[in-house]
């Protein structure tokens, strides 16, 4: 009888298997060694609700707004996002541009732009993709030559080309975002 995972001393002692004789083989191959490159996380950074920034925005890493900001946004090589609760009056210029809140002014983006369901847009859009989801609000131009969409302080801004149906939206728009 076994108690607790113990051998009773009535089993008999079982001899241990015989080793196999070996065959000579030839030397196996070195395991090749893997190679991981570093990769950093990219830095986020985040305006909140309760903040409201008024001037220049520089950086070199990515931003979210949930706040308000007034004035420029230039992020070469990085991400902006704004988010549902997001109010923006500015120019921005960056990498990729997501509007999920409110922006007003024009934007440039190496990349892509994005207007979410629940973006609005007043401004021109200068991007070598853009994306409006259904829903979404948008007042402008869009320019989508990728020749010239690179991101640098004197980037001039998108021409305005306004049909008269475009000028009559415009003052739709701008009366149901006012109100």
């Amino acid at each position: 009888m076994t108690w607790l995972g113990q051998k009773s001393e009535s089993e008999p002692a079982r001899p241990a298997p015989s080793p196999s004789p070996t065959i000579p083989q030839a030397a196996a191959p070195a395991p090749q060694r893997e190679t991981y490159e570093r990769v950093e996380p990219r830095r986020l950074a985040s305006i909140g609700k309760s903040l409201h920034i008024k001037g220049e925005l520089t950086g070199s890493e990515d931003l979210t707004i949930e706040g308000r900001v007034d004035g420029k946004i230039t992020l070469a090589g990085y991400s902006v996002t704004i988010g549902q609760n997001g109010r923006v009056t500015a120019e921005i210029q960056a990498k990729s541009i997501i509007v999920g809140g409110q922006v007003k002014g024009n934007v440039v983006a190496e990349e892509r732009v994005e207007v979410l369901a629940t973006g609005s847009m007043l401004g021109d859009v200068r991007a070598p993709r853009v994306a409006l989801a259904d829903g979404a609000r948008f007042k402008g131009s869009i320019d989508m030559d990728s020749k010239a969409t690179g991101v640098s302080a004197g980037t001039p801004a998108v021409a305005r080309s306004a049909s008269a149906n475009q000028r009559e939206e415009a003052a739709m728009y701008m009366s149901e975002t006012t109100a």
